[in-house]
C-alpha cells in the first residue's frame, strides 16, 4: 500500500488520482492550487472546470495544503503545467520526506533555463532526492479517455529499473498499462517536442491542406524530435515508443488535443492571443516552441517544422508562408 501525493489538479492529475483511488492503493491526496476547486471537489465529488462529468471517487481527498498533501507521502506526483513547477515544487520540497519517489507527470521545456520538468526537479528538491529519484511517466494519453475507463497505456522511465517498476507496479490497471523504459530523457522529450509538431499538425488541418499533408508532418515531425533528441543523448528507439510516435500520433490527430486546437484555429485565422484567451487549460506547445528552437540552435539541430511553428506563434509569419517556406527548401535524402 502507498500513501500517493498528486501536485495539480488539472485534468490530467485528477485523472491520475481518481484512477489511483479508484484502484484503492491506499491514501491518495489532491493538491489543487485553487481552494475553490477544493472545495468543489469535496462537495459535488467532481471537478467540473477540468474533468466535467467524471465522478470522483469517495478515497480521493482534495486539499491545497502542500503539508497536508504531501505529509507522509511515499509518492509524489508532479501535474502542474510546466511554467509552474518551479514555483510549485520549491514550496512543495519543504514537505517532502528523503524516501519519497517522484513522479513527473508533466511536460514541457522551460523557457530560461532550457530544462526539462524532471531537470527543475532535481534543481528544486535536492536533498529531498537523496533516496529515491524521478520517474518519468508519459504516453499517448488523453484524460477525458482515461477518466472513463477506456484501455490506454503509458510509459514508465528512469535510470533505475527498481522505481520505474514500482511506479508500473502501482498505475497499472485492467484499463489503464504502464511499460517501463530505461531512458527518462528520450521519454521526457518525446513528450514535449510533439506538442509543437502537433500545433503544426493542427495549422495543416485548419488550412485544409489534407491528409497527405498531416501525414507528412507527423512523419517528419518524428524525425527532427529524434534528431534533437539522440543529440541530448536520448535512444533514437525511445521515439518510435509510446512517448514518442504514440504521443505524436495522438496530439497531431485528436479531437481532444488542446496543442492541434490552437494550430486549428490559427490555420483558420484567429490570434494566438485571441485562442490562449478562451482556454481553460493550457496548450504546452506554445511555450516549448520557444525553448525547443534555442535548444536545436545549441545543440546545431536542423529542425525546419518547428521552426516554421515558432515563426507563426511569434514571429507573425502567415501560417501559408511557413507551409511554402517548408515545401521549397532544398531537396535532401530521407535519412
Amino acid at each position: 500500500m502507498e500513501n500517493v501525493a498528486i501536485v495539480g489538479a488539472g485534468s490530467w492529475g485528477t485523472t491520475l488520482a481518481n484512477l489511483l483511488a479508484q484502484k484503492g492503493v491506499g491514501r491518495v491526496r489532491l493538491w489543487a492550487r485553487s481552494p475553490g476547486i477544493t472545495e468543489l471537489i469535496k462537495k459535488t465529488r467532481e471537478n467540473v472546470p477540468y474533468l466535467p462529468g467524471v465522478r470522483l471517487s469517495g478515497n480521493l481527498f482534495a486539499t491545497s495544503s502542500l503539508q497536508d498533501a504531501l505529509k507522509g507521502a511515499s509518492i509524489a506526483v508532479c501535474a502542474v503545467p510546466s511554467h509552474g513547477v518551479r514555483e510549485v515544487f520549491k514550496e512543495a520540497s519543504r514537505h517532502i520526506s528523503g524516501g519519497c519517489l517522484i513522479v513527473n507527470a508533466s511536460k514541457g521545456i522551460e523557457e530560461k533555463t532550457l530544462l526539462t520538468c524532471s531537470g527543475i526537479l532535481r534543481e528544486v528538491l535536492g536533498d529531498a532526492l537523496n533516496a529515491r529519484g524521478i520517474v518519468v511517466m508519459s504516453g499517448p494519453t488523453f484524460a477525458k479517455e482515461v477518466s472513463r475507463g477506456l484501455p490506454a497505456a503509458a510509459c514508465a522511465a528512469s535510470g533505475s529499473e527498481k522505481d520505474a517498476r514500482a511506479v508500473q507496479d502501482v498505475f497499472s490497471t485492467a484499463c489503464f498499462r504502464v511499460y517501463t523504459n530505461p531512458d527518462p530523457i528520450g521519454v521526457e522529450l518525446g513528450g514535449a517536442l510533439k506538442n509543437v509538431i502537433a500545433i503544426a499538425s493542427g495549422i495543416s488541418d485548419g488550412l485544409n491542406l489534407g491528409a497527405n499533408a498531416r501525414a507528412a508532418l507527423i512523419t517528419r515531425g518524428l524525425a527532427e524530435m529524434a534528431r534533437l533528441g539522440v543529440r541530448m543523448k536520448a535512444s533514437p528507439g525511445t521515439f518510435y515508443g509510446l512517448s514518442g510516435l504514440g504521443d505524436l500520433v495522438l496530439t497531431s490527430t485528436g479531437e481532444l488535443s488542446r496543442n492541434r486546437m490552437v494550430g486549428l484555429e490559427i490555420g483558420r485565422g484567429r490570434g494566438l492571443k485571441d485562442i490562449l484567451s478562451g482556454m481553460n487549460m493550457v496548450a504546452e506547445g506554445v511555450k516549448t516552441a520557444m525553448a525547443v528552437m534555442e535548444l536545436a540552435r545549441r545543440h546545431c539541430v536542423e529542425m525546419p517544422i518547428s521552426e516554421g511553428v515558432y515563426k507563426v506563434l511569434y514571429d507573425g509569419k502567415p501560417p501559408r508562408e511557413a507551409v511554402m517556406e517548408l515545401m521549397t527548401r532544398g531537396l535532401k535524402g530521407e535519412m
